[in-house]
């Protein structure tokens, strides 16, 4: 049986009760006051509606998460949440318009509230018990704010979006962000905030890391501009063949990124990396589980700020 002949991929009332399931464990809590104990099920008034017992509101699964207040069917969040979870390189705002059948602005609002699900609030440190992490960065697409009008390009990457990353070997896992430059003020204290101390820091020989490197365990540092790609256990591959990933996405699926919103891309990368072990639908679940305690409430896209 093919995965997106499950009920709650076509029908509103097998969507509400899947993700009452993930959002629910333990059966329905009111968003309104925290109650557990007493909740009143309304099906009969409207699908998925509750009543809690204690403050008396009434309430869906939907509310208090990024399908709040949305007019679009349950099931079709399913299905663009599969459809984004599933692709290496994401799928387009376009492409979603035409799966779905919803106006592309509409597409454009869904894919960025599933995005907004996959962002993490995971701050534990990485390199625990002497671990090497790897951090590197790249740069993507063009940082209007940095370049005046009427000021002729520049050459080099001074004029492009940076980005983050860091990759622990041990548990696979990855963290990114976007920065607004490459200083060693700047990036000393996210390293610093986001590696434990024991840990074996490796980066290229760019020079912002030499000092805060010297707060860890051991910093090892490969030369690429001697053609160096790794010594023993001192490489940064991994980083490497993520950012790989990353780009081909960014620059073959959503090729023009502004960057509002650029860090919600930055997640579903790094969601989609980090879950990589699991089935598409685990994947999927897991993306649901991140809805709660999150809106976007987006009046219209910026058409120079939009990536398809």
């Amino acid at each position: 049986m093919s995965v997106l002949s499950k009920a709650y991929f076509h029908d509103e009332a097998a969507a509400f009760a899947k993700l009452e399931e993930i959002v629910w464990p333990d059966g329905p809590v009111c968003p309104h006051c925290g109650g557990m104990e007493r909740a009143y099920d309304l099906t009969k008034t409207r699908l998925g509606l509750k009543k809690c017992g204690h403050c008396r509101k009434q309430f869906t699964v939907r509310v208090g998460t990024v399908f709040e207040a949305s007019h679009v069917p349950l099931h079709k969040w399913f299905q663009a949440t599969f459809l984004m979870v599933s692709s290496k390189k994401g799928i387009s705002a376009h492409q979603l318009h035409r799966v779905l059948e919803v106006t592309y602005k509409t597409a454009w609002f869904m894919a960025h509230r599933i995005r907004e699900a996959m962002r993490s609030g995971d701050l534990s440190p990485f390199g625990i018990d002497g671990g090497a992490v790897e951090v590197d960065e790249t740069f993507i697409g063009n940082d209007r704010t940095i370049k005046p009008k009427g000021q002729k390009k520049g050459r080099g990457f001074h004029h492009k979006h940076k980005v983050l990353a860091l990759v622990d070997r041990n548990t696979g896992k990855a963290r990114t962000m976007v920065v607004d430059d490459l200083k060693a003020t700047t990036l000393a204290p996210v390293v610093r905030e986001n590696l434990a101390r024991e840990a074996r820091l490796m980066t290229d020989e760019a020079s912002y890391y030499t000092k805060v490197g010297q707060e860890f365990a051991e910093h090892g540092v490969v030369h690429h501009n001697r053609g160096e790609y790794g010594r023993g256990d001192v490489y940064t591959n991994t980083v490497e063949g993520y950012f790989s990933i990353f780009k081909r996405g960014m620059k073959g699926v959503y090729q023009h990124c502004g960057k509002k919103h650029l860090h919600r891309y930055v997640a579903e990368f790094e969601f989609r990396y980090n879950e990589r072990d699991i089935s598409d639908v685990e994947r999927a679940g897991e993306a649901l589980k991140g809805i709660s305690g999150k809106r976007l409430t987006y009046n219209q896209p910026c058409e120079t700020q939009i990536a398809s």
